[in-house]
């Protein structure tokens, strides 16, 4: 039995909204156990005895869509790599900044977000690569006007990322742990 983490991107905002309770029903339906949603925007906990990770997130995906009628994207990770991801997270926590780790399931297209880097002002934002994620960091006050964040929400980038801030990634290991 492995614990997994479902990171869906794009859920309960711009139109497609998914209750909690619903979500986490249709991947009870999979067969999986301990299913538990971490907040609204798309997390969630459970356990299966699948180890094949490319067969579980297409059957997420295609169960997902089916249920809530959009295109669903999930990005898939263990409980132990979340925790090794967070653990690893290489900036120190400042006063009016946010946290943010994107995922992604294309090392590719990771490869050309990070290529972004060495372009973006220092004074505002910061990334820096990690196992299958760049790191974020960006002052409150850019925010998503930034420059990483309007690139990194191209329509290219929707099938294989998704963003989480440090706190709500937090939230979903204590939840994971506690299950």
């Amino acid at each position: 039995m492995t614990r997994y983490i479902a990171l869906l991107r794009g859920i309960n905002v711009g139109g497609i909204n998914i209750k909690m309770a619903a979500l986490a029903d249709t991947v009870l339906a999979l067969g999986h156990t301990g299913v538990h949603t971490v907040l609204a925007s798309g997390n969630v906990v459970f356990d299966s005895d699948d180890a094949d990770g490319a067969a579980l997130k297409s059957s997420l995906e295609q169960a997902l869509s089916a249920a809530f009628d959009y295109q669903a994207w999930v990005v898939l990770l263990t409980g132990q790599e979340l925790e090794h991801c967070v653990d690893a997270f290489p900036f120190d926590d400042r006063d009016g900044w946010h946290s943010y780790v994107l995922f992604g399931s294309d090392p590719g297209l990771l490869d050309e977000l990070l290529e972004a880097a060495p372009t973006l002002d220092a004074a505002d934002e910061r990334i820096q690569p990690g196992q299958s994620v760049l790191y974020w960091q960006v002052r409150r006050e850019v925010g998503i006007k930034s420059a990483f964040s309007t690139l990194s929400a191209k329509a290219r980038y929707k099938a294989s990322t998704t963003t989480r801030n440090l706190r709500t990634l937090h939230k979903i290991l204590g939840v994971a742990s506690t299950r």
